[in-house]
């Protein structure tokens, strides 16, 4: 079973910007589409990233042009790159293979708080 760690989260004021990691056990990033998740307090969880194994990228409305998800030429680690943070961006951030009928185990996560 793959295991993902995901870093990289923290306190940022508005307008700042954090670049989260996911490292995954296994080198999975160049065969499956890899996603971003985040999870904010009392709501469900919602892809906001993908990346396919093609390269190609897409976005949920609420991020899309703010974020940035890539992987690096290994295939073992996933990044997203997060500008011009809202406060409403607030939630824990997780990664996982991006169809969201098929995810793996998932990690921890990582915490980001956006905030004055």
């Amino acid at each position: 079973q793959v295991q993902f760690v995901e870093s990289g989260g923290g306190l940022v004021q508005p307008g700042g910007s954090l670049r989260l990691s996911c490292a995954a056990s296994k080198s999975i990033f160049s065969i499956y589409s890899m996603g971003w998740y985040r999870q904010a307090p009392g709501k469900s969880r919602e892809l906001v990233a993908i990346l396919t194994s093609s390269g190609r990228t897409n976005y949920a409305d609420s991020v899309k042009g703010r974020f940035t998800i890539s992987r690096d030429n290994a295939g073992t680690t996933v990044y997203l790159q997060m500008n011009s943070l809202k406060p409403e961006d607030t939630a824990v951030y997780y990664c996982n293979r991006g169809e969201a009928s098929l995810t793996l185990s998932w990690g921890q996560g990582t915490q980001v708080t956006v905030s004055s």
